[in-house]
């Protein structure tokens, strides 16, 4: 059985129809009496008259609840109930799958489930009616009118697309005389401008500077002047300046839209589920989050020993690594912190240690809460029970979403180091590696076979240093290294 969630169903304004009466009769229910008094009169009629408020109908919105803090949509898995079924209040009605797990809904009404408005397979944005709920036999047809009118048509017209508007050509230049010069306001003598390109130029070809008439701007003497001038043919102005003449704007070329590779024959499309399309999206929040990273060897030679030693009690080896997680954060909480919008961040007052976990169709986060405070052998029960809902998909939200630190292992697959992606939200991941027999040496030069795993840390740097992450890695190494403290 699924796990379960209420939710609420709202009875819009446009779901009941309301009549206002001035008959003196009392048979009609509910009633709503106005006061009588001449002070307050809101209908202009003998104030000795009751006004009665009758209620037609009344049908409820079934509506899609928000099931974490991350679900944007939901998908129907299955309904409970079909159409015209009575219900009860607190009974199962749909099972819905959010973006971590599939959730038994219940109602918080009596009433008769009228309409199914959302069908089977088919998802709705939350908050988006998926049902429609009657208190009587007599609103079923009205609530189902009202469900067609809301379901979406099964053949949607098709839309002819409009014709792109037509591209205007830039209008050709028309030459134009060049300008006459402006005439002197004064008999005296006129300062002659010109750019120092044609002064140079004038100078190159012998040219009287005072002799060319200018063509640009106000009269401005340009390079093009000096060379017609000297009765050289005009060289092609390179870039743009002053006094050169403005260039014809060229029509950009618009941006060439990117093309998906064609499909290669015998390929199947599958859309993401739920939870594939939550994961993708909390991998490109993360993108906007500036990471580092640091590893740290660690010797497990202990570890190994003490896991034997607990194995048989039910204690497993992701209990242990997050235990000395834990047990690590206490000692550096700003590993554990949470930056908030990149202008502040949070000490988080509790240590729940999230533990990545592949699953069919996807990847979940159990979460590990007050890691820190429970004894080694309850922590491995309470992470038993947390996987056998995980592979079960009975997760409560707070139990995959309340992590304030990420543990990731893929050391029983042999993998011997990778990095880890920050998730959105926390101060920094885990990334286990498999332990290996390595050789080392002494300070005395003597060599030996140690096990020794790869830790590597991604963190969130603005609010975590390479000297926070390096002091953390140290702490945890030395519990991991001594892991008598793990059992107490």
């Amino acid at each position: 059985m699924a796990s379960s969630s209420s939710f609420l169903s709202r009875p819009p304004l446009s779901k009941a129809s309301i009549s206002f009466s001035s008959s003196l009769s009392s048979g009609s229910l509910p009633q709503l009496f106005l006061p009588s008094s001449s002070s307050y009169s809101p209908f202009p009629s003998n104030n000795s008259a009751r006004r009665i408020l009758t209620v037609r109908s009344k049908i409820r919105e079934i509506f899609m609840p928000a099931l974490s803090s991350t679900m944007t949509e939901g998908k129907i898995v299955s309904w409970v109930k079909s159409e015209g079924d009575r219900l009860s209040k607190g009974e199962s009605v749909v099972v819905v799958e959010s973006d971590k797990a599939d959730m038994d809904v219940e109602t918080f009404y009596d009433g008769i489930l009228a309409a199914i408005v959302v069908p089977e397979g088919e998802s709705a944005p939350v908050g988006a009616p998926i049902g429609l709920l009657a208190e009587t036999e007599e609103e079923i047809a009205e609530a189902r009118a009202k469900a067609a009118s809301k379901s979406p048509p099964s053949t949607p017209k098709a839309v002819t697309p409009s014709p792109p508007p037509p591209i205007s050509s830039p209008a050709p230049a028309i030459a134009q005389p060049p300008p006459s010069p402006a005439k002197p306001v004064s008999d005296g003598p006129m300062k002659i401008v010109a750019t120092p390109f044609a002064k140079k130029l004038a100078k190159q070809h012998k040219v009287d500077i005072d002799s060319v008439v200018g063509t640009g701007p106000f009269g401005r003497i340009t390079p093009a002047d000096v060379e017609a001038a000297a009765g050289i043919t005009p060289s092609k102005s390179i870039g743009t300046n002053a006094g050169s003449k403005i260039a014809e704007p060229v029509p950009s070329k618009p941006a060439s839209p990117v093309t998906t590779p064609p499909p290669i024959p015998g390929s199947t499309v599958v859309p993401f589920t739920t939870m594939q399309a939550a994961v993708s999206k909390n991998m490109v929040d993360s993108l906007s989050v500036p990471t580092f990273r640091v590893g740290y060897p660690v010797t497990t030679d202990a570890l190994d020993a003490l896991y034997e030693k607990v194995k048989p009690k039910g204690v497993t080896m992701t209990a242990l690594l997050a235990k000395a997680a834990a047990m690590a954060l206490v000692q550096h909480p700003v590993v554990n912190a949470t930056c908030k919008e990149g202008k502040s961040f949070a000490y988080n007052s509790r240590i729940n240690i999230a533990v990545a976990v592949a699953i069919d169709g996807g990847l979940i986060t159990p979460v590990l809460q007050d890691a820190d405070k429970l004894d080694l052998y309850l922590l491995s029960e309470k992470w038993k029970e947390l996987l056998k809902k995980t592979r079960a998909k009975q997760l409560q939200p707070n139990e995959y979403n309340s992590g304030t630190f990420t543990l990731s292992n893929l050391g029983m697959f042999g993998v011997d180091r990778f990095d880890a992606i920050l998730p959105p939200g926390q101060g920094a991941i885990m990334a286990v590696g498999a332990s290996k027999p390595t050789v080392v040496a002494d300070a005395d030069g003597f060599f030996s076979v140690k096990s020794k795993m790869l830790v590597n840390v991604t963190a969130d740097h603005r609010i975590v240093y390479g000297a926070d992450l390096a002091a953390f890695l140290r702490t945890f190494a030395k519990i991991v290294e001594n892991p008598e403290s793990l059992t107490l």
